[in-house]
């Protein structure tokens, strides 16, 4: 289910055409009819968390390893732009990502309640 949600696919039949744009999915899965939104207003806050941490992970880790490749003279100034715009950029890329993965991860939880 992980690996066809990261493939912005459907979690449960791993189904393509699920997203409407690259912002916006289908209410349901033209395959096998999973619900996407659960009907609940903060549903995707866990989607939104999960975008934030994996975000701020991917923009740390670029500063680290620019750190570890320029060491000992690193560009101090040039690794804080490159990180903040990773930070900037990497919420919007990773946005339908991390928002299959949370479907994905409740769809693993609490199999017998999605529709």
């Amino acid at each position: 289910m992980v690996g066809r949600a990261i493939r912005r696919q459907c979690p449960r039949c791993g189904a393509r055409g699920v997203w409407h744009s690259f912002t916006r999915m289908e209410q349901r899965c033209p395959s096998c009819g999973l619900e996407f939104d659960r009907g609940e207003s903060d549903y995707f806050l866990g989607a939104y968390l999960l975008n934030f941490v994996a975000a701020e992970l991917v923009a740390v880790f670029a500063f680290v390893v620019g750190l570890i490749v320029t060491w000992p003279m690193p560009p101090w100034n040039l690794l804080t732009a490159v990180t903040v715009a990773i930070a900037i950029i990497a919420p919007i890329a990773l946005y339908p990502t991390t928002k299959a993965l949370w479907l994905a991860v409740d769809l693993m939880l609490r199999p017998g309640e999605i529709r």
